[in-house]
């Protein structure tokens, strides 16, 4: 199993055992990211590219691998993503270019699914 299957693997157990548990915390941060990424002014696709570059920025793969496909999947196209991730570039600079390259490896495998 490689990377990305396996925090897409370990993202989906650790949601259904926290939502198991009835974890008020969790559920409520759901339903905020819900709130957050839904179709606003703001496009889900627009919000869903922000928290690209804000990933590459923080450096958090889990949410890279996560807001990549999410774009994709509301229509962001892979040279929208990759402008969003050169701003995380940009923004966080020479750390962040360490943070793209994980980036790079989830749209390879996101836009050739």
């Amino acid at each position: 199993m490689d990377k990305i299957e396996e925090i897409r693997k370990t993202r989906k157990e650790a949601t259904s055992k926290l939502l198991s548990l009835k974890s008020k915390v969790y559920e409520r941060f759901l339903q905020m990211e819900e709130a957050a990424y839904s179709d606003g002014v703001l496009a889900k696709k627009y919000k869903e590219l922000i928290a690209i570059g804000i990933s590459v920025v923080v450096d958090c793969e889990s949410c890279m691998e996560w807001h990549i496909s999410q774009a994709a999947a509301a229509g962001a196209s892979l040279k929208e993503v990759l402008e969003a991730v050169e701003v995380g570039i940009e923004l966080g600079g020479g750390r962040a270019t360490v943070s793209a390259r994980f980036a790079l490896q989830v749209m390879e495998r996101v836009f050739q699914e």
